[in-house]
C-alpha cells in the first residue's frame, strides 16, 4: 500500500492511503467510517504500531472518493528520529568522481529540517554558487533493529520513498565533509509518499532518473549499488539502533553536475523532477533567496 501525509481545504492535516494508480486517496477519517477501525490520529501511530496491517485486511471495503492533485502532499514522516545518507554507493558515481566505492558504507547525517515536501521549492541561500541535485532511493525502518544479520534485515523495513539529497557543492568542498552542504533547511524533498515493502519485490531492481528542465541528468538503477538495503541496514544496526521511523538514504547514481566536464549546477528558477520506479515522482522549482 502507499501512505501519505496530506493536507487539505477540510482538514489542516492528516494521512491517507493512495490508491494503486496513485491518483485518488482515501483518509483516516474516511478509512474508519469504511471499515470500522478506530485508526489512529497520528500517522506514526498508523503505519509502526499494527493499524496498517489491520486496515489491510479491509482493503476491498476502501472507496478512493478523492484526488491527490487536490490535496497538499506532505513529507510522509514527520520528525524521524535520523536520517542517515550514504556517499559513493554507486559504482557509476563512484567511477565519475574518481573514487574507489568502500565495501562498507560511509554516512553522513541529514537534520530533520532539511526534510522538504515532495512538490514545495527548495530555498537556496544566495551564498550558494555550486547547487547539485541527487536522486536517492530512501529506506523507512519500521521497527527497533540492533545487530540484525544481513539476511534478516529487510524484515526490519517498512517500505520505501524518494529522497532528493540536495547539495551545495561549495560548502561541501570547502569543509571537506557533506554535513553542512548537505544540511541545509529544504534541502531533502522527500515522497510522494511511502509505498510498503510488500509492493517492492526486489529493492535492488527500481529504474531511478532525474530531469531538470526536462533533460535527462541521471538514468541507472538501484541494481548499480554497492552496497545494498540489506547490507546497509545491517552494517548500520551494529554500530547504532536503528528506530521506527529512521530514514536512510542509500546513495545517488552516476549524472550529477559536479561530475560533468562542464557542470550544470542548478540556477535560480529550474525544476528538478525524480522518478524512481514504483515509488511515484517528486518536483521541486529551486529558489534563490
Amino acid at each position: 500500500m502507499k501512505v501519505a501525509r496530506i493536507r487539505d481545504s477540510k482538514v489542516k492535516e492528516t494521512y491517507s492511503i493512495i490508491s494503486d494508480d496513485g491518483k485518488s486517496i482515501v483518509t483516516r477519517s474516511e478509512i474508519q467510517q469504511q471499515t470500522g477501525i478506530p485508526v489512529p490520529l497520528n500517522i506514526k501511530d498508523f503505519v509502526f504500531r499494527g493499524w496498517l496491517d489491520e486496515v489491510k485486511h479491509h482493503k476491498a471495503k476502501l472507496k478512493f472518493n478523492q484526488k491527490v492533485s487536490d490535496v497538499e502532499l506532505l513529507v510522509p514522516i514527520p520528525n524521524p528520529p535520523k536520517i542517515v545518507c550514504l556517499a559513493f554507493n554507486y559504482y557509476d558515481h563512484a567511477r565519475d568522481a574518481g573514487l574507489t566505492p568502500s565495501d562498507e558504507p560511509v554516512i553522513f547525517m541529514k537534520p530533520r529540517t532539511a526534510l522538504n515536501e515532495p512538490f514545495k521549492d527548495i530555498i537556496c541561500p544566495s551564498f550558494v554558487t555550486r547547487l547539485d541535485y541527487e536522486a536517492e532511493l530512501a529506506v523507512i525502518l519500521g521497527k527497533e533493529t540492533k545487530k540484525v544479520p544481513e539476511d534478516k534485515a529487510l524484515d526490519s523495513v517498512f517500505g520505501y520513498m524518494i529522497l532528493h539529497d540536495v547539495s551545495a557543492r561549495d560548502i561541501q568542498f570547502k569543509d571537506k565533509q557533506f554535513t553542512r552542504g548537505k544540511g541545509i533547511d529544504t534541502f531533502a524533498p522527500c515522497g510522494p509518499w511511502i509505498t510498503t515493502k510488500d509492493e517492492i519485490s526486489d529493492p535492488q531492481n527500481l529504474h531511478i532518473t532525474t530531469k531538470v528542465n526536462g533533460e535527462t541528468r541521471q538514468n541507472s538503477s538501484s541494481s548499480n549499488m554497492v552496497i545494498p538495503v540489506r547490507r546497509i541496514i545491517s552494517t548500520l544496526s551494529m554500530t547504532m539502533t536503528l528506530e521506527p521511523g529512521d530514514i536512510i538514504s542509500t546513495g545517488t547514481p552516476a549524472g550529477v553536475a559536479m561530475s560533468m566536464k562542464e557542470p550544470k549546477y542548478l540556477k535560480d528558477g529550474d525544476v528538478v523532477e525524480i522518478t524512481i520506479e514504483r515509488l511515484g515522482t517528486i518536483r521541486n522549482r529551486i529558489v534563490y533567496h
